[in-house]
């Protein structure tokens, strides 16, 4: 068992095997990007106990969608994240469920953009 006591190679162990026991480390430990990228590597919903300033990463952001079970990692994100094309699609490629998530920016600016689509295709039929 981990707690906020525990050491950088002890915690990078246990998010190895389960990436949610960052719910458990010390605050400094969720602040460590190689701490923070274990663990939504092996469980991308871990990213709900990363640092502020490490949710706000986008190489860590963008681990944690593809790793998270309908692409809710992106629920954990910083706002500005949460309104970036690319993160919010490969979010999205898991689970339409992950644009509830995603800046209401770019939720309108897809749906606009799907419904040209859809209006085009009316159109070519």
């Amino acid at each position: 068992m981990i707690d906020k006591y525990s050491t950088k190679e002890e915690v990078l162990a246990a998010v190895r095997e389960c990436g949610r026991e960052l719910k458990y480390v010390s605050d400094e430990l969720r602040g460590d990007r190689e701490v923070v990228m274990a663990a939504v590597n092996r469980s991308g919903d871990a990213l709900e106990y990363a640092s502020e300033e490490l949710r706000a990463d986008r190489e860590v952001v963008l681990t944690a969608v593809k790793k998270s079970p309908y692409g809710y990692g992106l629920q954990y994100a910083s706002e500005n994240l949460r309104g970036d094309r690319e993160v919010v699609i490969e979010a999205v490629n898991h689970s339409w469920w992950a644009m509830d998530y995603a800046s209401e920016e770019l939720k309108f600016e897809m749906a606009q953009g799907w419904l040209e689509r859809m209006e085009q295709e009316t159109k070519n039929d």
